[in-house]
């Protein structure tokens, strides 16, 4: 199963709208296929490894991740390839909470006298599948918020100047973390002031996440994102009392548009997140402004917090990590648990997870 965990890791961010799932066929104590999500042919991980393995295939146990699909999609039920395939066991981290499945797949393999094992390395698994479970089973994606932070907590002088806070060893972590994630996220304020490209850089990928940019006023020039159209996808949320004219110039030069609406002088964040899951999207990694970070903290958005703290002192008159989050009392400050931290070359990389309400 930790093989299967790995090969399921190999599609994340590249597979979207389906989970990045892996498939081991181990028989006689041999490995004779396996498979991840593949993100051209968008065939299951079942599908892969079974096509790898051909007749080595029966007689074999099937170690996946996530629950065989048991309904018609794109291709065949997953469930009935490995029935056909001859597959004598199958062992499987965590159900699919798919409606269209949901428990169907296993249903599918029992009654077809095939042995089911399930919660192996479950926890793992579950982790590794948060999109698309947060998709499933909340109707958004996963969100990680990144922010690089000197030891004070800002994140930049009080001129804006912020290049660079962190080292190169934290900067490459964080293009690593771009590639696994679907998409990347800024606010209007960064793409004004840092003006970046967020794309994944130095690491010899061929691909990068979907760009996208928070701008209720579609009020910034983007220069250098537009520079990477169309091989690199860029969505705008926006408001809804846009000019045509800002619309239209970009949708001219193949920009995705998405409109959310205002409450209280802000986009509703979490009708955006709804909008951005209904157009696949399952993970998003965001980063920053403090703004934008601070209003998807105070709406509860936020499932992953990674910071990269350096060793630098800026001082009271730099700008602070977070924007304004309105608290009276420490007892209304969102909570989170560390997961873990790591030094990456001269920062300290601390990985913390939202508290349940």
């Amino acid at each position: 199963m930790r093989l299967a965990l790995m090969m399921g890791r190999r599609g994340q961010g590249a597979v979207w709208p389906w989970p990045s799932v892996g498939c081991v066929l181990v028989k006689d104590g041999h490995v004779v296929g396996r498979g991840c999500t593949d993100r051209t042919t968008k065939r299951h991980a079942e599908v892969v490894a079974l096509d790898q393995a051909g007749g080595a295939a029966f007689g074999a146990t099937a170690f996946v991740t996530l629950e065989p699909c048991s309904h018609h999609g794109t291709v065949g039920p997953c469930a009935d390839r490995l029935v056909q395939a001859g597959i004598a066991r199958v062992v499987a981290a965590t159900r699919d909470p798919n409606p269209k499945v949901n428990g169907g797949g296993f249903e599918t393999l029992r009654c077809a006298g095939i042995p089911v094992e399930t919660g192996v390395l479950e926890e793992d698994a579950r982790q590794d599948l948060a999109g698309f479970l947060s998709v499933m089973t909340r109707g958004r994606p996963q969100v990680t918020l990144k922010l690089a932070l000197s030891a004070d907590g800002r994140i930049a002088t009080a001129s804006g100047d912020s290049q660079w806070i962190t080292g190169p060893q934290a900067r490459r972590h964080v293009h690593a973390e771009r590639l696994r994630h679907d998409a990347v996220m800024v606010g209007a304020g960064t793409a004004r002031l840092d003006d970046p490209s967020l794309t994944v850089r130095g690491l010899g990928a061929d691909r990068s996440p979907v760009r996208i940019v928070v701008s209720r006023r579609l009020d910034f020039e983007g220069a250098r994102l537009a520079q990477d159209l169309p091989h690199t996808p860029l969505w705008i949320v926006h408001g809804p009392k846009v000019p045509a004219a800002k619309t239209s110039h970009w949708t001219r030069d193949g920009v995705r548009l998405l409109q959310a609406p205002v409450q209280g002088g802000s986009l509703d964040l979490t009708h955006m997140m709804q909008s951005l899951a209904a157009a696949g999207l399952t993970s998003v990694y965001c980063e920053g402004g403090g703004t934008l970070a601070a209003s998807l903290i105070q709406a509860g958005l936020v499932d992953d917090l990674i910071m990269y703290s350096a060793g630098v002192l800026i001082g009271a008159e730099g700008q602070p990590g977070l924007g304004a989050m309105g608290l009276d009392v420490l007892a209304q400050a969102p909570r989170f648990e560390m997961v873990d931290q790591s030094v990456i070359g001269p920062d300290l990389r601390t990985h913390w997870r939202a508290l349940a309400p």
